[in-house]
Formats: structure tokens, sequence, C-alpha cells
């Protein structure tokens, strides 16, 4: 039976609710609050009973037949969301609002919050990733972008040029589990996040239309930014509906400050996972990751997927990673006091949010009591930032919450003696009533001669006194006991004295429950006052934290300081990989990297298995450790400050939109070379594999010849042409490397040392060896190979490297300094001002040169 089926007029008054609930939340499945369960109705039932594997039953409704129906224990819903969240579905918990008790009819109900992938700000989220909600606003010409952590209340936005491409780049390297899109946007946008990523896309186009989360925007001046966060901030708020201030002024990403590098990039360096089993175990995030706090693992991971361009703030993070390592007795000592500190980011949130616990309060205490150890430490250190100590909220929460508390806030023990004088006076009766009990147990037995009579206590029934079925012949009238209730092994009385004592005890007791409830939600209040603050220190420990890790990786592993250079000279001396050096048997052989004011490519040639593809990826890992402000796995390492990194590694065919390797290939080297500047790094890995030789090898000259000419970045390029190494002799940015291997007896031991110059054999058919392949087609393949070898002719390789000055076009572009400052402004991250002040001046310079 579907929902659309129904007569609502036959309808029972319950179901009528849920169905109007229902109307306003149709793509949710609602969780309707019934006594001590959530059920779920029609549709809903069915989706659920079959995702979470409930029993489908039924549910008289007032009409013909019964509707489906499932349901789950309200105490246990939490793991039940978890199921259908992971699976991409919503769920809105529709609460009754009302005391069933005190209410006459029915009673209210209505959602209180709908939970999705983005928005989740309990504790059953992971700790150590951000947990992040996105929107995406079409402006016809550009997009909008904006982004947010509910759980800890970091906001960010920016602008993306009107490029569909781009634009997916961006958002599957942040890796949102969930998206909003305004209702203009094209769906080529939508079915491909849907289809192609499968990420939950929701499209609404109201905004928020309030003013009481404006200071997360007051300060920024650009309309469509505005415009993106207003569009973001309606959906978080209508569907968290509770309070959200802590939600913090939003942080503009400027595209400069950062080493851009896209989803590609991320995944061939395996920087938080790796490509094989997509686990953080083996990446460079799970050997970086030493931190001590959830907060500094996230703060990591964002900084690994976000290093600095800005020199001064990397030498700052060098320095006090060394002072780290000098002052090891301190870094021990701070490591102790980190290592008790929760995660306060969330902490904070769910304060303010109102869905924290007792737990949730202690966590807390434990946190600020390390506060005032860490405070001397680092201003030991000298380190330049100051973390406030909250004495007064740790005083509070000391004062307050029992050590013992339980996870729920209605059951009482919450609240310590002493603090209010009430609550001691009701836990005071409370506990003589009990003692009345024990006392009278005691005094019947002595009384009635029944030596096993004993007084209980349960829900149901409330207070009894109990005799086994063997000596109920023992109770006489004129002990006044009413019977209560029979069972098959004993019965149960009551006594008027037990009523009246059942009476002040449940009293007190429901009297403690409330009172205690009403000072724990006071105690939040007051704490609520300290969110921005609170949220200030969080951010200073998870930098702290995370520098504290990467001195001890430096010093576990021996890592050196880099130095960044002003000029394009890279210089990695016995560089390392440093995941692989840390998870194989054999000793790790380290090579040098170097490449100066004059070599801007490297061409690397050598066996498959020999090492060229690690010795690719230990060059760009380098270089983000050392521009995440970490030390890097060099004897010495120099080298500049890089805007950006492109990969093309290994082959890849896209089984989803039906594009081969090749044009993977191809698709992945035009982004490349589309985007690069001469500050940017590209790693080329055997480009032009996926076609024929000799098409391949064309397009691979063409492009490095491209490279060389007209963009001047940092490039390495391994192949197995080696008619290639030629161009050396034309190039003269080009220089021949090679991975060594020595052959003997027939027999090849692979060195992985890289040496200058150029190698043309390739040892395929050894390695085929090594695979154990049959020896008969192993034997055959070297006779065939004679043969190729025999009729080879070498021919001379086509270089010119004037070949891309043929286009006057393309001379004229690179010549024109006024171009060349148009292209390197982003109109997108300029203020009103900036734009007129840069147009007045390109207008004066045009003048002067005619």
């Amino acid at each position: 039976m579907k929902r659309s089926e129904v007569d609502r007029n036959k309808l029972s008054p319950m179901m009528q609710q849920y169905m109007d609930i229902k109307d306003k939340y149709d793509d949710c499945i609602v969780f309707f609050r019934l006594g001590d369960f959530y059920e779920m109705f029609f549709e809903d039932a069915i989706t659920a009973s079959r995702v979470l594997e409930l029993t489908l039953t039924g549910k008289q409704a007032g009409l013909d037949e019964r509707v489906p129906m499932c349901g789950i224990p309200h105490h246990a819903y939490s793991s039940y969301i978890d199921e259908l969240i992971d699976k991409g579905y919503k769920v809105a918990i529709c609460e009754q609002l009302e005391d069933p008790k005190l209410t006459k009819g029915m009673v209210k109900r209505d959602v209180i919050q709908v939970v999705t992938k983005g928005t989740r700000i309990d504790s059953n989220i992971d700790s150590k990733n951000n947990n992040y909600i996105a929107n995406i606003y079409d402006f016809d010409y550009c997009y909008g972008i904006s982004y947010a952590d509910v759980s800890t209340g970091e906001v960010y936005a920016t602008l993306l040029d009107e490029d569909i491409d781009k634009l997916l780049h961006e958002v599957v390297k942040k890796g949102f589990p969930e998206i909003i899109v305004n209702d203009t946007i094209n769906r080529e946008i939508v079915e491909k996040l849907r289809s192609s990523y499968h990420i939950l896309v929701s499209i609404e186009k109201n905004m928020i239309d309030t003013d009481d989360y404006s200071y997360i925007y007051e300060n920024i001046e650009d309309e469509k930014i505005i415009v993106t966060l207003k569009h973001l901030l309606g959906y978080i708020i209508d569907t968290k509906k509770g309070d959200l201030h802590h939600l913090q002024a939003c942080q503009i990403l400027k595209s400069s400050t950062y080493l851009k590098f896209d989803i590609n990039t991320t995944k061939n360096l395996e920087l938080i996972e790796t490509i094989r089993t997509r686990e953080r175990q083996y990446s460079l995030l799970w050997l970086l990751d030493k931190c001590k706090t959830a907060m500094g693992s996230r703060f990591l991971k964002n900084t690994i997927l976000n290093p600095l361009t800005d020199k001064n703030e990397l030498e700052r993070r060098y320095d006090f990673v060394s002072i780290l390592s000098t002052e090891f007795i301190l870094r021990d000592d701070l490591i102790k006091s980190l290592d008790n500190v929760y995660d306060l980011e969330r902490l904070v949130g769910r304060i303010s949010y109102g869905n924290l616990n007792a737990k949730d309060l202690l966590q807390l205490k434990s946190s600020l009591k390390e506060l005032p150890t860490i405070k001397k430490i680092i201003e030991e250190l000298h380190f330049d930032k100051d973390i406030e100590t909250f004495d007064e909220i740790y005083s509070l929460l000391d004062r307050t919450i029992l050590e013992d508390a339980p996870f729920t806030l209605h059951e009482g023990h919450l609240i310590k003696e002493g603090y209010n004088k009430e609550l001691d006076e009701l836990k005071s009766i409370r506990s003589g009533s009990r003692d009345f009990i024990l006392e009278m147990e005691k005094d019947e037995k002595e009384r009635t001669g029944i030596k096993n009579l004993k007084v209980g206590y349960n829900k149901v029934f409330g207070y009894y006194i109990e005799v086994s079925k063997g000596q109920c012949n023992l109770v006489k009238d004129e002990y006044g006991y009413e019977r209560k209730q029979t069972l098959a092994n004993c019965e149960r009385f009551v006594t008027p004295l037990l009523k009246e004592k059942e009476n002040i005890i449940l009293g007190a007791e429901e009297k403690i429950i409330s009172l205690e409830y009403k000072l724990f939600m006071d105690i939040r209040e007051v704490i609520k006052r300290y969110v921005s603050p609170l949220q200030k220190v969080s951010k200073v420990l998870s930098e702290i934290d995370m520098l504290q890790a990467f001195s001890i990786v430096s010093d576990t592993y021996k890592f050196t300081r880099p130095e960044i250079t002003n000029d394009k000279s890279l210089k990695l001396i016995e560089c390392r990989h440093p995941v692989v050096e840390q998870v194989m048997k054999d000793k790790y052989i380290p090579n040098d990297i170097v490449m100066d004011k004059t070599t801007n490519i490297l061409l690397i040639t050598g066996p498959n298995m020999a090492g060229k593809s690690t010795y690719m990826r230990q060059c760009a890992i380098t270089i983000i450790m050392a521009q995440i402000g970490c030390f890097v796995p060099c004897k010495s390492a120099t080298l500049p400050i890089f805007d950006q990194i492109f990969t093309r590694i290994g082959a890849s065919d896209d089984l989803v939109s039906g594009e081969s390797t090749f044009m993977v290939e191809m698709r992945e080297a035009n982004y490349a070379i589309q985007e690069a500047t001469e500050n940017s790094l590209i790693l080329f890995d055997e480009l032009g594999r996926g076609t024929a030789t000799y098409d391949g090898m064309s397009l691979a000259q063409a492009i490095l010849e491209y490279i060389h000419d007209k963009i001047k970045a940092k490039t390495l390029f391994s192949t197995h042409y080696h008619e290639l190494t030629f161009l050396e002799k034309d190039l003269k940015q080009l220089k021949n490397v090679h991975v060594s291997a020595l052959e003997e007896n027939g027999h090849v031991t692979f060195l992985h040392k890289v040496k200058p110059g150029a190698i043309d054999k390739s040892y395929g058919i050894h390695v085929a060896s090594l695979a154990n392949l049959p020896k008969s087609l192993i034997d055959r393949a070297e006779e065939v190979l004679n043969v190729y070898e025999k009729k080879s002719i070498k021919k001379e390789v086509f270089t010119q490297t004037s070949l891309f000055e043929l286009n006057e076009e393309e001379i004229v572009n690179k010549e024109n300094p006024i171009e060349e400052k148009i292209k390197e402004i982003n109109p997108l991250e300029m203020t009103p001002m900036e734009a007129i002040n840069f147009l007045y001046n390109l207008k004066k310079e045009i003048k002067e040169r005619k």
C-alpha cells in the first residue's frame, strides 16, 4: 500500500498527523516517535525494513487493511540512522513535543532535525575527518562554492570560473559527501555528481531569511559569495533546526594561497589513502599522523590537501618543529597533556546545538584541566600564539558534574552534592526513605517469621513485599498485606505504610531528575557563552598538535629542514620516498633529484620495476611535505615554492564515461598543459603508451617540446621511448637520467639508483621472467626480439626547438606583457577597488608604450 493511494478522510487522528508531517519531508525517511519506539509507515517502512533488515508488519490506521509498518527502539536509534545515512538516505526525526502523561488527546509531534550525510553533529561521525556539507551556486558566468562542517563550525567559501571540469575537480578533491545546488544549475553537473561520484545532491532554491547568522558573512564584500553562503545556510538551518551559533565567520579561500592539485594527484601520490585498498594505512597521512587529538588529525589532513605558498608561514612552522626537536623533554610533556585533550571542536558544537550529555561535559572538563600545563609549555617554547585556560568553566564543571554520570539526561545522577541546596534536600529525603525500606524488610521478617521475605521495586508495580509460594501460608490477615501480583514462584503484596513511603520516594526521585536536568541545562547555557574563545583555543591546539607530530616523524625518520629558495633551482640530495622506505623490507636506495636554474625537464628511462614511478612520486611528496611545514626525507633539500602539481601516473580507463586509457591520458595531459605555469611541477609517467608506438612517441615528443618552450615548468617525464633521449641535444633545459640495472649471465638486478644519461634497453623480457612466465615463452620472446633488433634502423628523431615559434599568434601571446599581466590576475578574488586600480594602471602602461 502506498501513501498516495490512501483515502485520508478514513485515517485515524494519529495517522493523519503522521501524513501531514511526512508531506513536509517527502524526501526523508521519517522516524515517528510513538512511546518507546520510532515507527515508520508506508514506503518508508518498506525501504527501512529492507535496508535495516527489520520485520515488516502492519498497523491499523482506520483503513480496511493494515498499513505497512516497522519500528526500532528509541534508545538505540543511532546505529540504525548510521546505516541509513551511509546508504544515502535522509532521516527526519519526529519527536513527541509534550509529555503524554500531562496531555489530553493527541500528543503534539514535529520534526526536531533532519539527519543527512553532511549535517551530522553526533559523536558517531569519524573523528579524524571533517564532515563537510557543500553547495554550488551557478551564477551563469561563474560558480560560488561554500562548505561547512556543522560538527566543528568551520565555514569556507570560494569562487570558480565557469568551467565544469574545474568545478568537478575541486568538488571531488574535497570529498564532500553531500552537496546542495540551486535550481538553475546545469543539470549535467548534477548528473555527473550523482552517477559518476555517488554524491548526495539536493536541489534547493531557498535561502536563509533571518539575520541571526549574518555575522558569518558580514565582513565579506563580494555579493556572489554572500548569496552562496545564504543558500547553504538556508539548507543547514532548515535541516538542523537547533541553535547553530557555533558556526564561525566564513574564511575566503584564495587559490594563490595554496599549492593546488587535483583529485588525480591526491590519488596518484597516495596522500590520504592508498590506490589499492583506499585505506588510510600506508598513505602519507598515515605516516605523518602522530597527532594526539582528533582536532590535530583533521587539521593535518586538511593541511596535506591544501599546502601553503607563504614562505614566511612555512619558515615559522620549520622554526617551531626545530625547537620541538631540540627541547624534546618539553615536547614529551606537551604530548602527555595533548593526549588528555578530547575533541574540543566537536564538543563545542554539541554544547551549542544542545545534543550533548554529561560525558561530553566531563570530556570538556578533562580537556580544560590540561590547558594551564600546555600554556606554560608553549610559553617556554616561545610559540607565537597564546591560549586561554578557562579556569571558571573548569571550576564550574568540577563542582557540578558527577564523574560516573550516565549517558542519558533523564535518569538523574548528574549533579554533585553541595552545588544546589534544594537538590541536596531531595536526595536526603530519598536516601532516608530507602534506609526505611531496608529497615522495614528487617522488621517484617521478624514480625511474620517469613525468613525469605524481601522488599523489592520495579518500574511497573513500584515497591512490593515478595513472599515465595512455599511460605505464602504464613501470611496472616492481621499483617495487613494486600495482594498486588501473583507470579509462578511467588506472591507480591503491599501495605498502606509501604504505599505511603513509595509516594514519598518516587515523588522525590521525580523531582530530583527534573531538577538535575534543569541544573544541567543551566550549566550548558553558562558554557555556551564561551563557544567562540573555545573554538579559538581549539585551532591553536590543532596546529600545535600537528607541529609536534612533524617533530616526532622528523626525528624518527631522520627528515631534514628544507631550504626555500627564491630562484627556480630544485636540489634534493639523497631523497627518499618516506612511506615506501618505512614499509619495504630491504634497505631503501636514496636518489638525488637535481634541477638547477638551467634544467626544467628530467627525461627518465630505465627498466620496468626499477623505480622510475617511485622516483617521480618522492619528488612531489617531498615538495608537498615542505609546503605543509614539515621536514623532508632528504640529506639536504633546496627548493622553490610551487604553485601547482600535475600528475599523470598509471593506466586507468574511465568505464563510466566510456573513455579509454589513452583518452584519459590525453585529457589529464591537456589539463596540465593548459593550467601549468613556470612555477608548477609536472609528473608524466610513460605518457603516450596507450596508443600505437609511433603515435605515442610523436605525442610524447611534442608535449616535451611544448613544456620546454612555452610552459617552462619543472617536469619529470618517464618513458620507454628511448628515441626521445636524443632530445637532450636540442632542448637545452632537458636532461637525461636513467634508473640503472645490472645484467649478468642473462639475469637482471635492479639497482634502483638514478644516474645521469640515457639507457636504450627496457629489460621487459627479463621482467616477464621474474613474473614466472613459462621458460619456453620467454625463450621465444628473446628470439623474436633479436629479429626486431636486427631489422631496426635507428631513425633520427625530428627535433625542432623553434616548433612553436611557427605560430605567430602564440608569439604575440607569449611576448605581450600586457596580456601576461591580465593572465596573472583572478577577477573573482579582487575587490571592486583593486579591479579599478588594476585597470587604471594597465591603461596608463598601454599609453606609455605607445
